[in-house]
């Protein structure tokens, strides 16, 4: 720390106390204080304490406060260079430092509205976060106040920010997810398909835009009942009346992209698009003679013709490390099946007390049938007194002959646009948007369970969870060399024989998670450890013992580690 003076051509001098660091190798220089207003005498024994070593600073100030900074800075800092403060809203205000806030939170630890009012607090405050963006003082009613606000601002994000990341003709991701939902208040909340494993509880459904590269672009919420593809004609609407886009590839799964909805809702609508077959579609395929097996001999893809598919491109795709993963999973669980059915056989032949009535074994054999969702792949006859079972070996062949096929269905019929590779590749990139929802429900941002009541405070928080997650995905590619992640992706993807094959992590990647190191010979963290690291980065606010003048902030020199962090996310602390 030094005393600089700064002067000024019509006024007097300013006096500031800073501090000077490097960062991507150039010195900067940050100030702490202005101590312009302090008396004469004081300054003077201020500078002098500055030239003494670490105990004389010590004895003649005190720290009042000290607040973790760290993973606050890096956050706030990557929102800003990423423009998502002024997506938001154009100019600094109020509702768009709370929503700021909020979204911080999210990331560094997800809680609920009133928790993070506790966190900003001056009293209560878990991190610098209140005191950066002004907000200390914020009341549980202006947080909610602010989330109706950003509610009625979606329309007008979600445009600005396709407009960055969409244009004419690319690629856009689409797929749906559920989760559930606590309480009955919500007339949104429904009973559905249930992803979540959570029997008995109601639930919101939402579908997620993402362009090509997975960067979350709109997110819609439905009533928890809704069906993936009645979520569709929506989404399309929002493509060509809000974003302005007449001319993309829509990338669904074959859940959403039916050929109802192709029929009724894209083709009207001029979209092109790719999906994938179900597994009846290909059956009739083989069945039909148009999908022959003989043709992955030496091969695993191949375009094929069908008349019941006109005007339309199908690519065929044989991934042999899939079919060994169904082949598997499928004996085991009709060894599962076999074995709990046994134990029924067994207790209806026993001497004593044995099970008897077509009923009472049905509801047990329903049992073990539901629990396991094999029950097509085996001949079941129950009596009275007996249970008789067997494996259909017929239809466990039929569907063994299609282990590890797929087949990708498309508009696109030139070649010389999109070839069958293309084709396979861009359908495969909706793994990106399962990412997105894994890291929205679960690893990082935990936007389940939902509590609040009203509709519109419903779709704020998934909006808000959304653009949470718009920040984090930034974060995790640019700390990707020293994650746990694999920042080498191209040279594995380079390496990969066949795009129908999954992609391995590459050398790079394999050696970080062997030694736990990088090249650089720095640790190598997950995302939420390196943000906890970031967080033992403290702000210290310092007053002088003896005498009353304003205090100064003096922030935590950051490790090595931390630094690097600190510069791969292009901020200063």
């Amino acid at each position: 720390m030094y005393v600089e003076t700064v002067k000024n051509r019509n006024s007097p001098p300013c006096i500031l106390l800073r501090e000077s660091y490097r960062s991507n190798g150039r010195v900067m220089k940050k100030t702490l204080a202005n101590l312009t207003d302090w008396p004469p005498h004081i300054l003077a024994k201020f500078k002098k304490i500055l030239k003494k070593e670490d105990e004389g600073f010590c004895e003649d100030f005190e720290i009042v406060r000290s607040l973790p900074h760290g993973h606050v800075s890096a956050i706030l800092g990557t929102i800003k260079k990423l423009g998502l403060d002024k997506i938001i809203f154009s100019k600094p205000s109020r509702e768009r430092s709370i929503i700021l806030a909020l979204i911080t939170q999210r990331i560094i630890n997800p809680s609920s509205k009133l928790n993070s009012v506790r966190g900003l607090s001056e009293q209560t405050a878990s991190s610098t976060l209140g005191k950066e963006l002004g907000i200390e003082n914020a009341s549980e009613e202006e947080v909610y106040a602010a989330l109706d606000w950003l509610y009625e601002r979606q329309s007008a994000i979600e445009s600005a920010l396709a407009k960055i990341h969409l244009k004419e003709g690319v690629l856009l991701l689409y797929d749906v997810s559920s989760s559930y939902y606590e309480g009955e208040t919500c007339p949104l909340a429904k009973f559905g398909h249930n992803r979540d494993d959570k029997k008995g509880k109601l639930q919101i459904v939402y579908g997620l835009l993402c362009d090509v590269e997975g960067r979350p672009v709109a997110i819609e919420v439905f009533e928890g009942n809704t069906a993936d593809p009645a979520t569709l004609e929506s989404q399309i609407q929002k493509i060509k009346d809000r974003f302005k886009l007449q001319h993309l590839v829509l990338v669904g799964d074959r859940g959403i992209i039916t050929k109802t909805r192709i029929e009724d809702t894209i083709k009207p609508n001029s979209l092109d698009w790719i999906s994938a077959l179900r597994a009846p579609a290909i059956q009739q395929l083989m069945q039909s003679g148009e999908l022959q097996l003989s043709l992955f001999d030496d091969k695993c893809l191949a375009e094929i013709t069908s008349p019941d598919y006109p005007g339309e491109r199908l690519v065929v795709c044989r991934n042999p490390f899939l079919a060994e993963e169904r082949r598997k999973s499928r004996e085991d669980l009709l060894t599962a099946t076999e074995k709990q059915l046994q134990k029924i056989t067994e207790a209806v032949n026993r001497e004593k007390r044995p099970l008897r009535g077509a009923a009472n074994i049905g509801k047990k054999v329903g049992e073990v049938i539901n629990k396991y969702k094999i029950k097509k792949h085996f001949i079941i006859e129950i009596r009275d007194d007996a249970l008789n079972f067997k494996r259909d070996l017929e239809k466990i062949q039929n569907e063994s002959n299609l282990d590890g096929f797929y087949v990708i269905r498309s508009s696109i019929l030139k070649k010389e646009l999109m070839t069958a590779e293309h084709l396979v590749e861009s359908y495969k990139n909706l793994s990106k948007v399962e990412t997105a929802f894994r890291c929205l429900k679960t690893i990082d941002l935990e936007i389940r369970p939902i509590y609040h009541r009203l509709v519109h405070r419903v779709k704020a928080h998934v909006f808000l969870c959304m653009l949470a997650y718009y920040v984090v995905r930034h974060m995790r590619n640019a700390l990707s060399p020293i994650l746990f992640e694999d920042d080498d992706k191209e040279t594995a993807k380079r390496a990969r024989t066949c795009v129908v094959h999954p992609a391995s992590r590459s050398k790079k990647a394999e050696r970080k998670a062997l030694t736990k190191r990088t090249e650089d010979n720095i640790p190598v963290h997950s995302f939420h450890s390196l943000l906890e690291d970031l967080g033992t980065i403290v702000k210290n606010w310092l007053q002088m013992k003896t005498e009353s003048v304003g205090l100064i902030e003096k922030t935590t020199r950051p490790t090595n580690l931390q630094q690097t962090a600190l510069d791969l996310l292009g901020v200063a602390i």
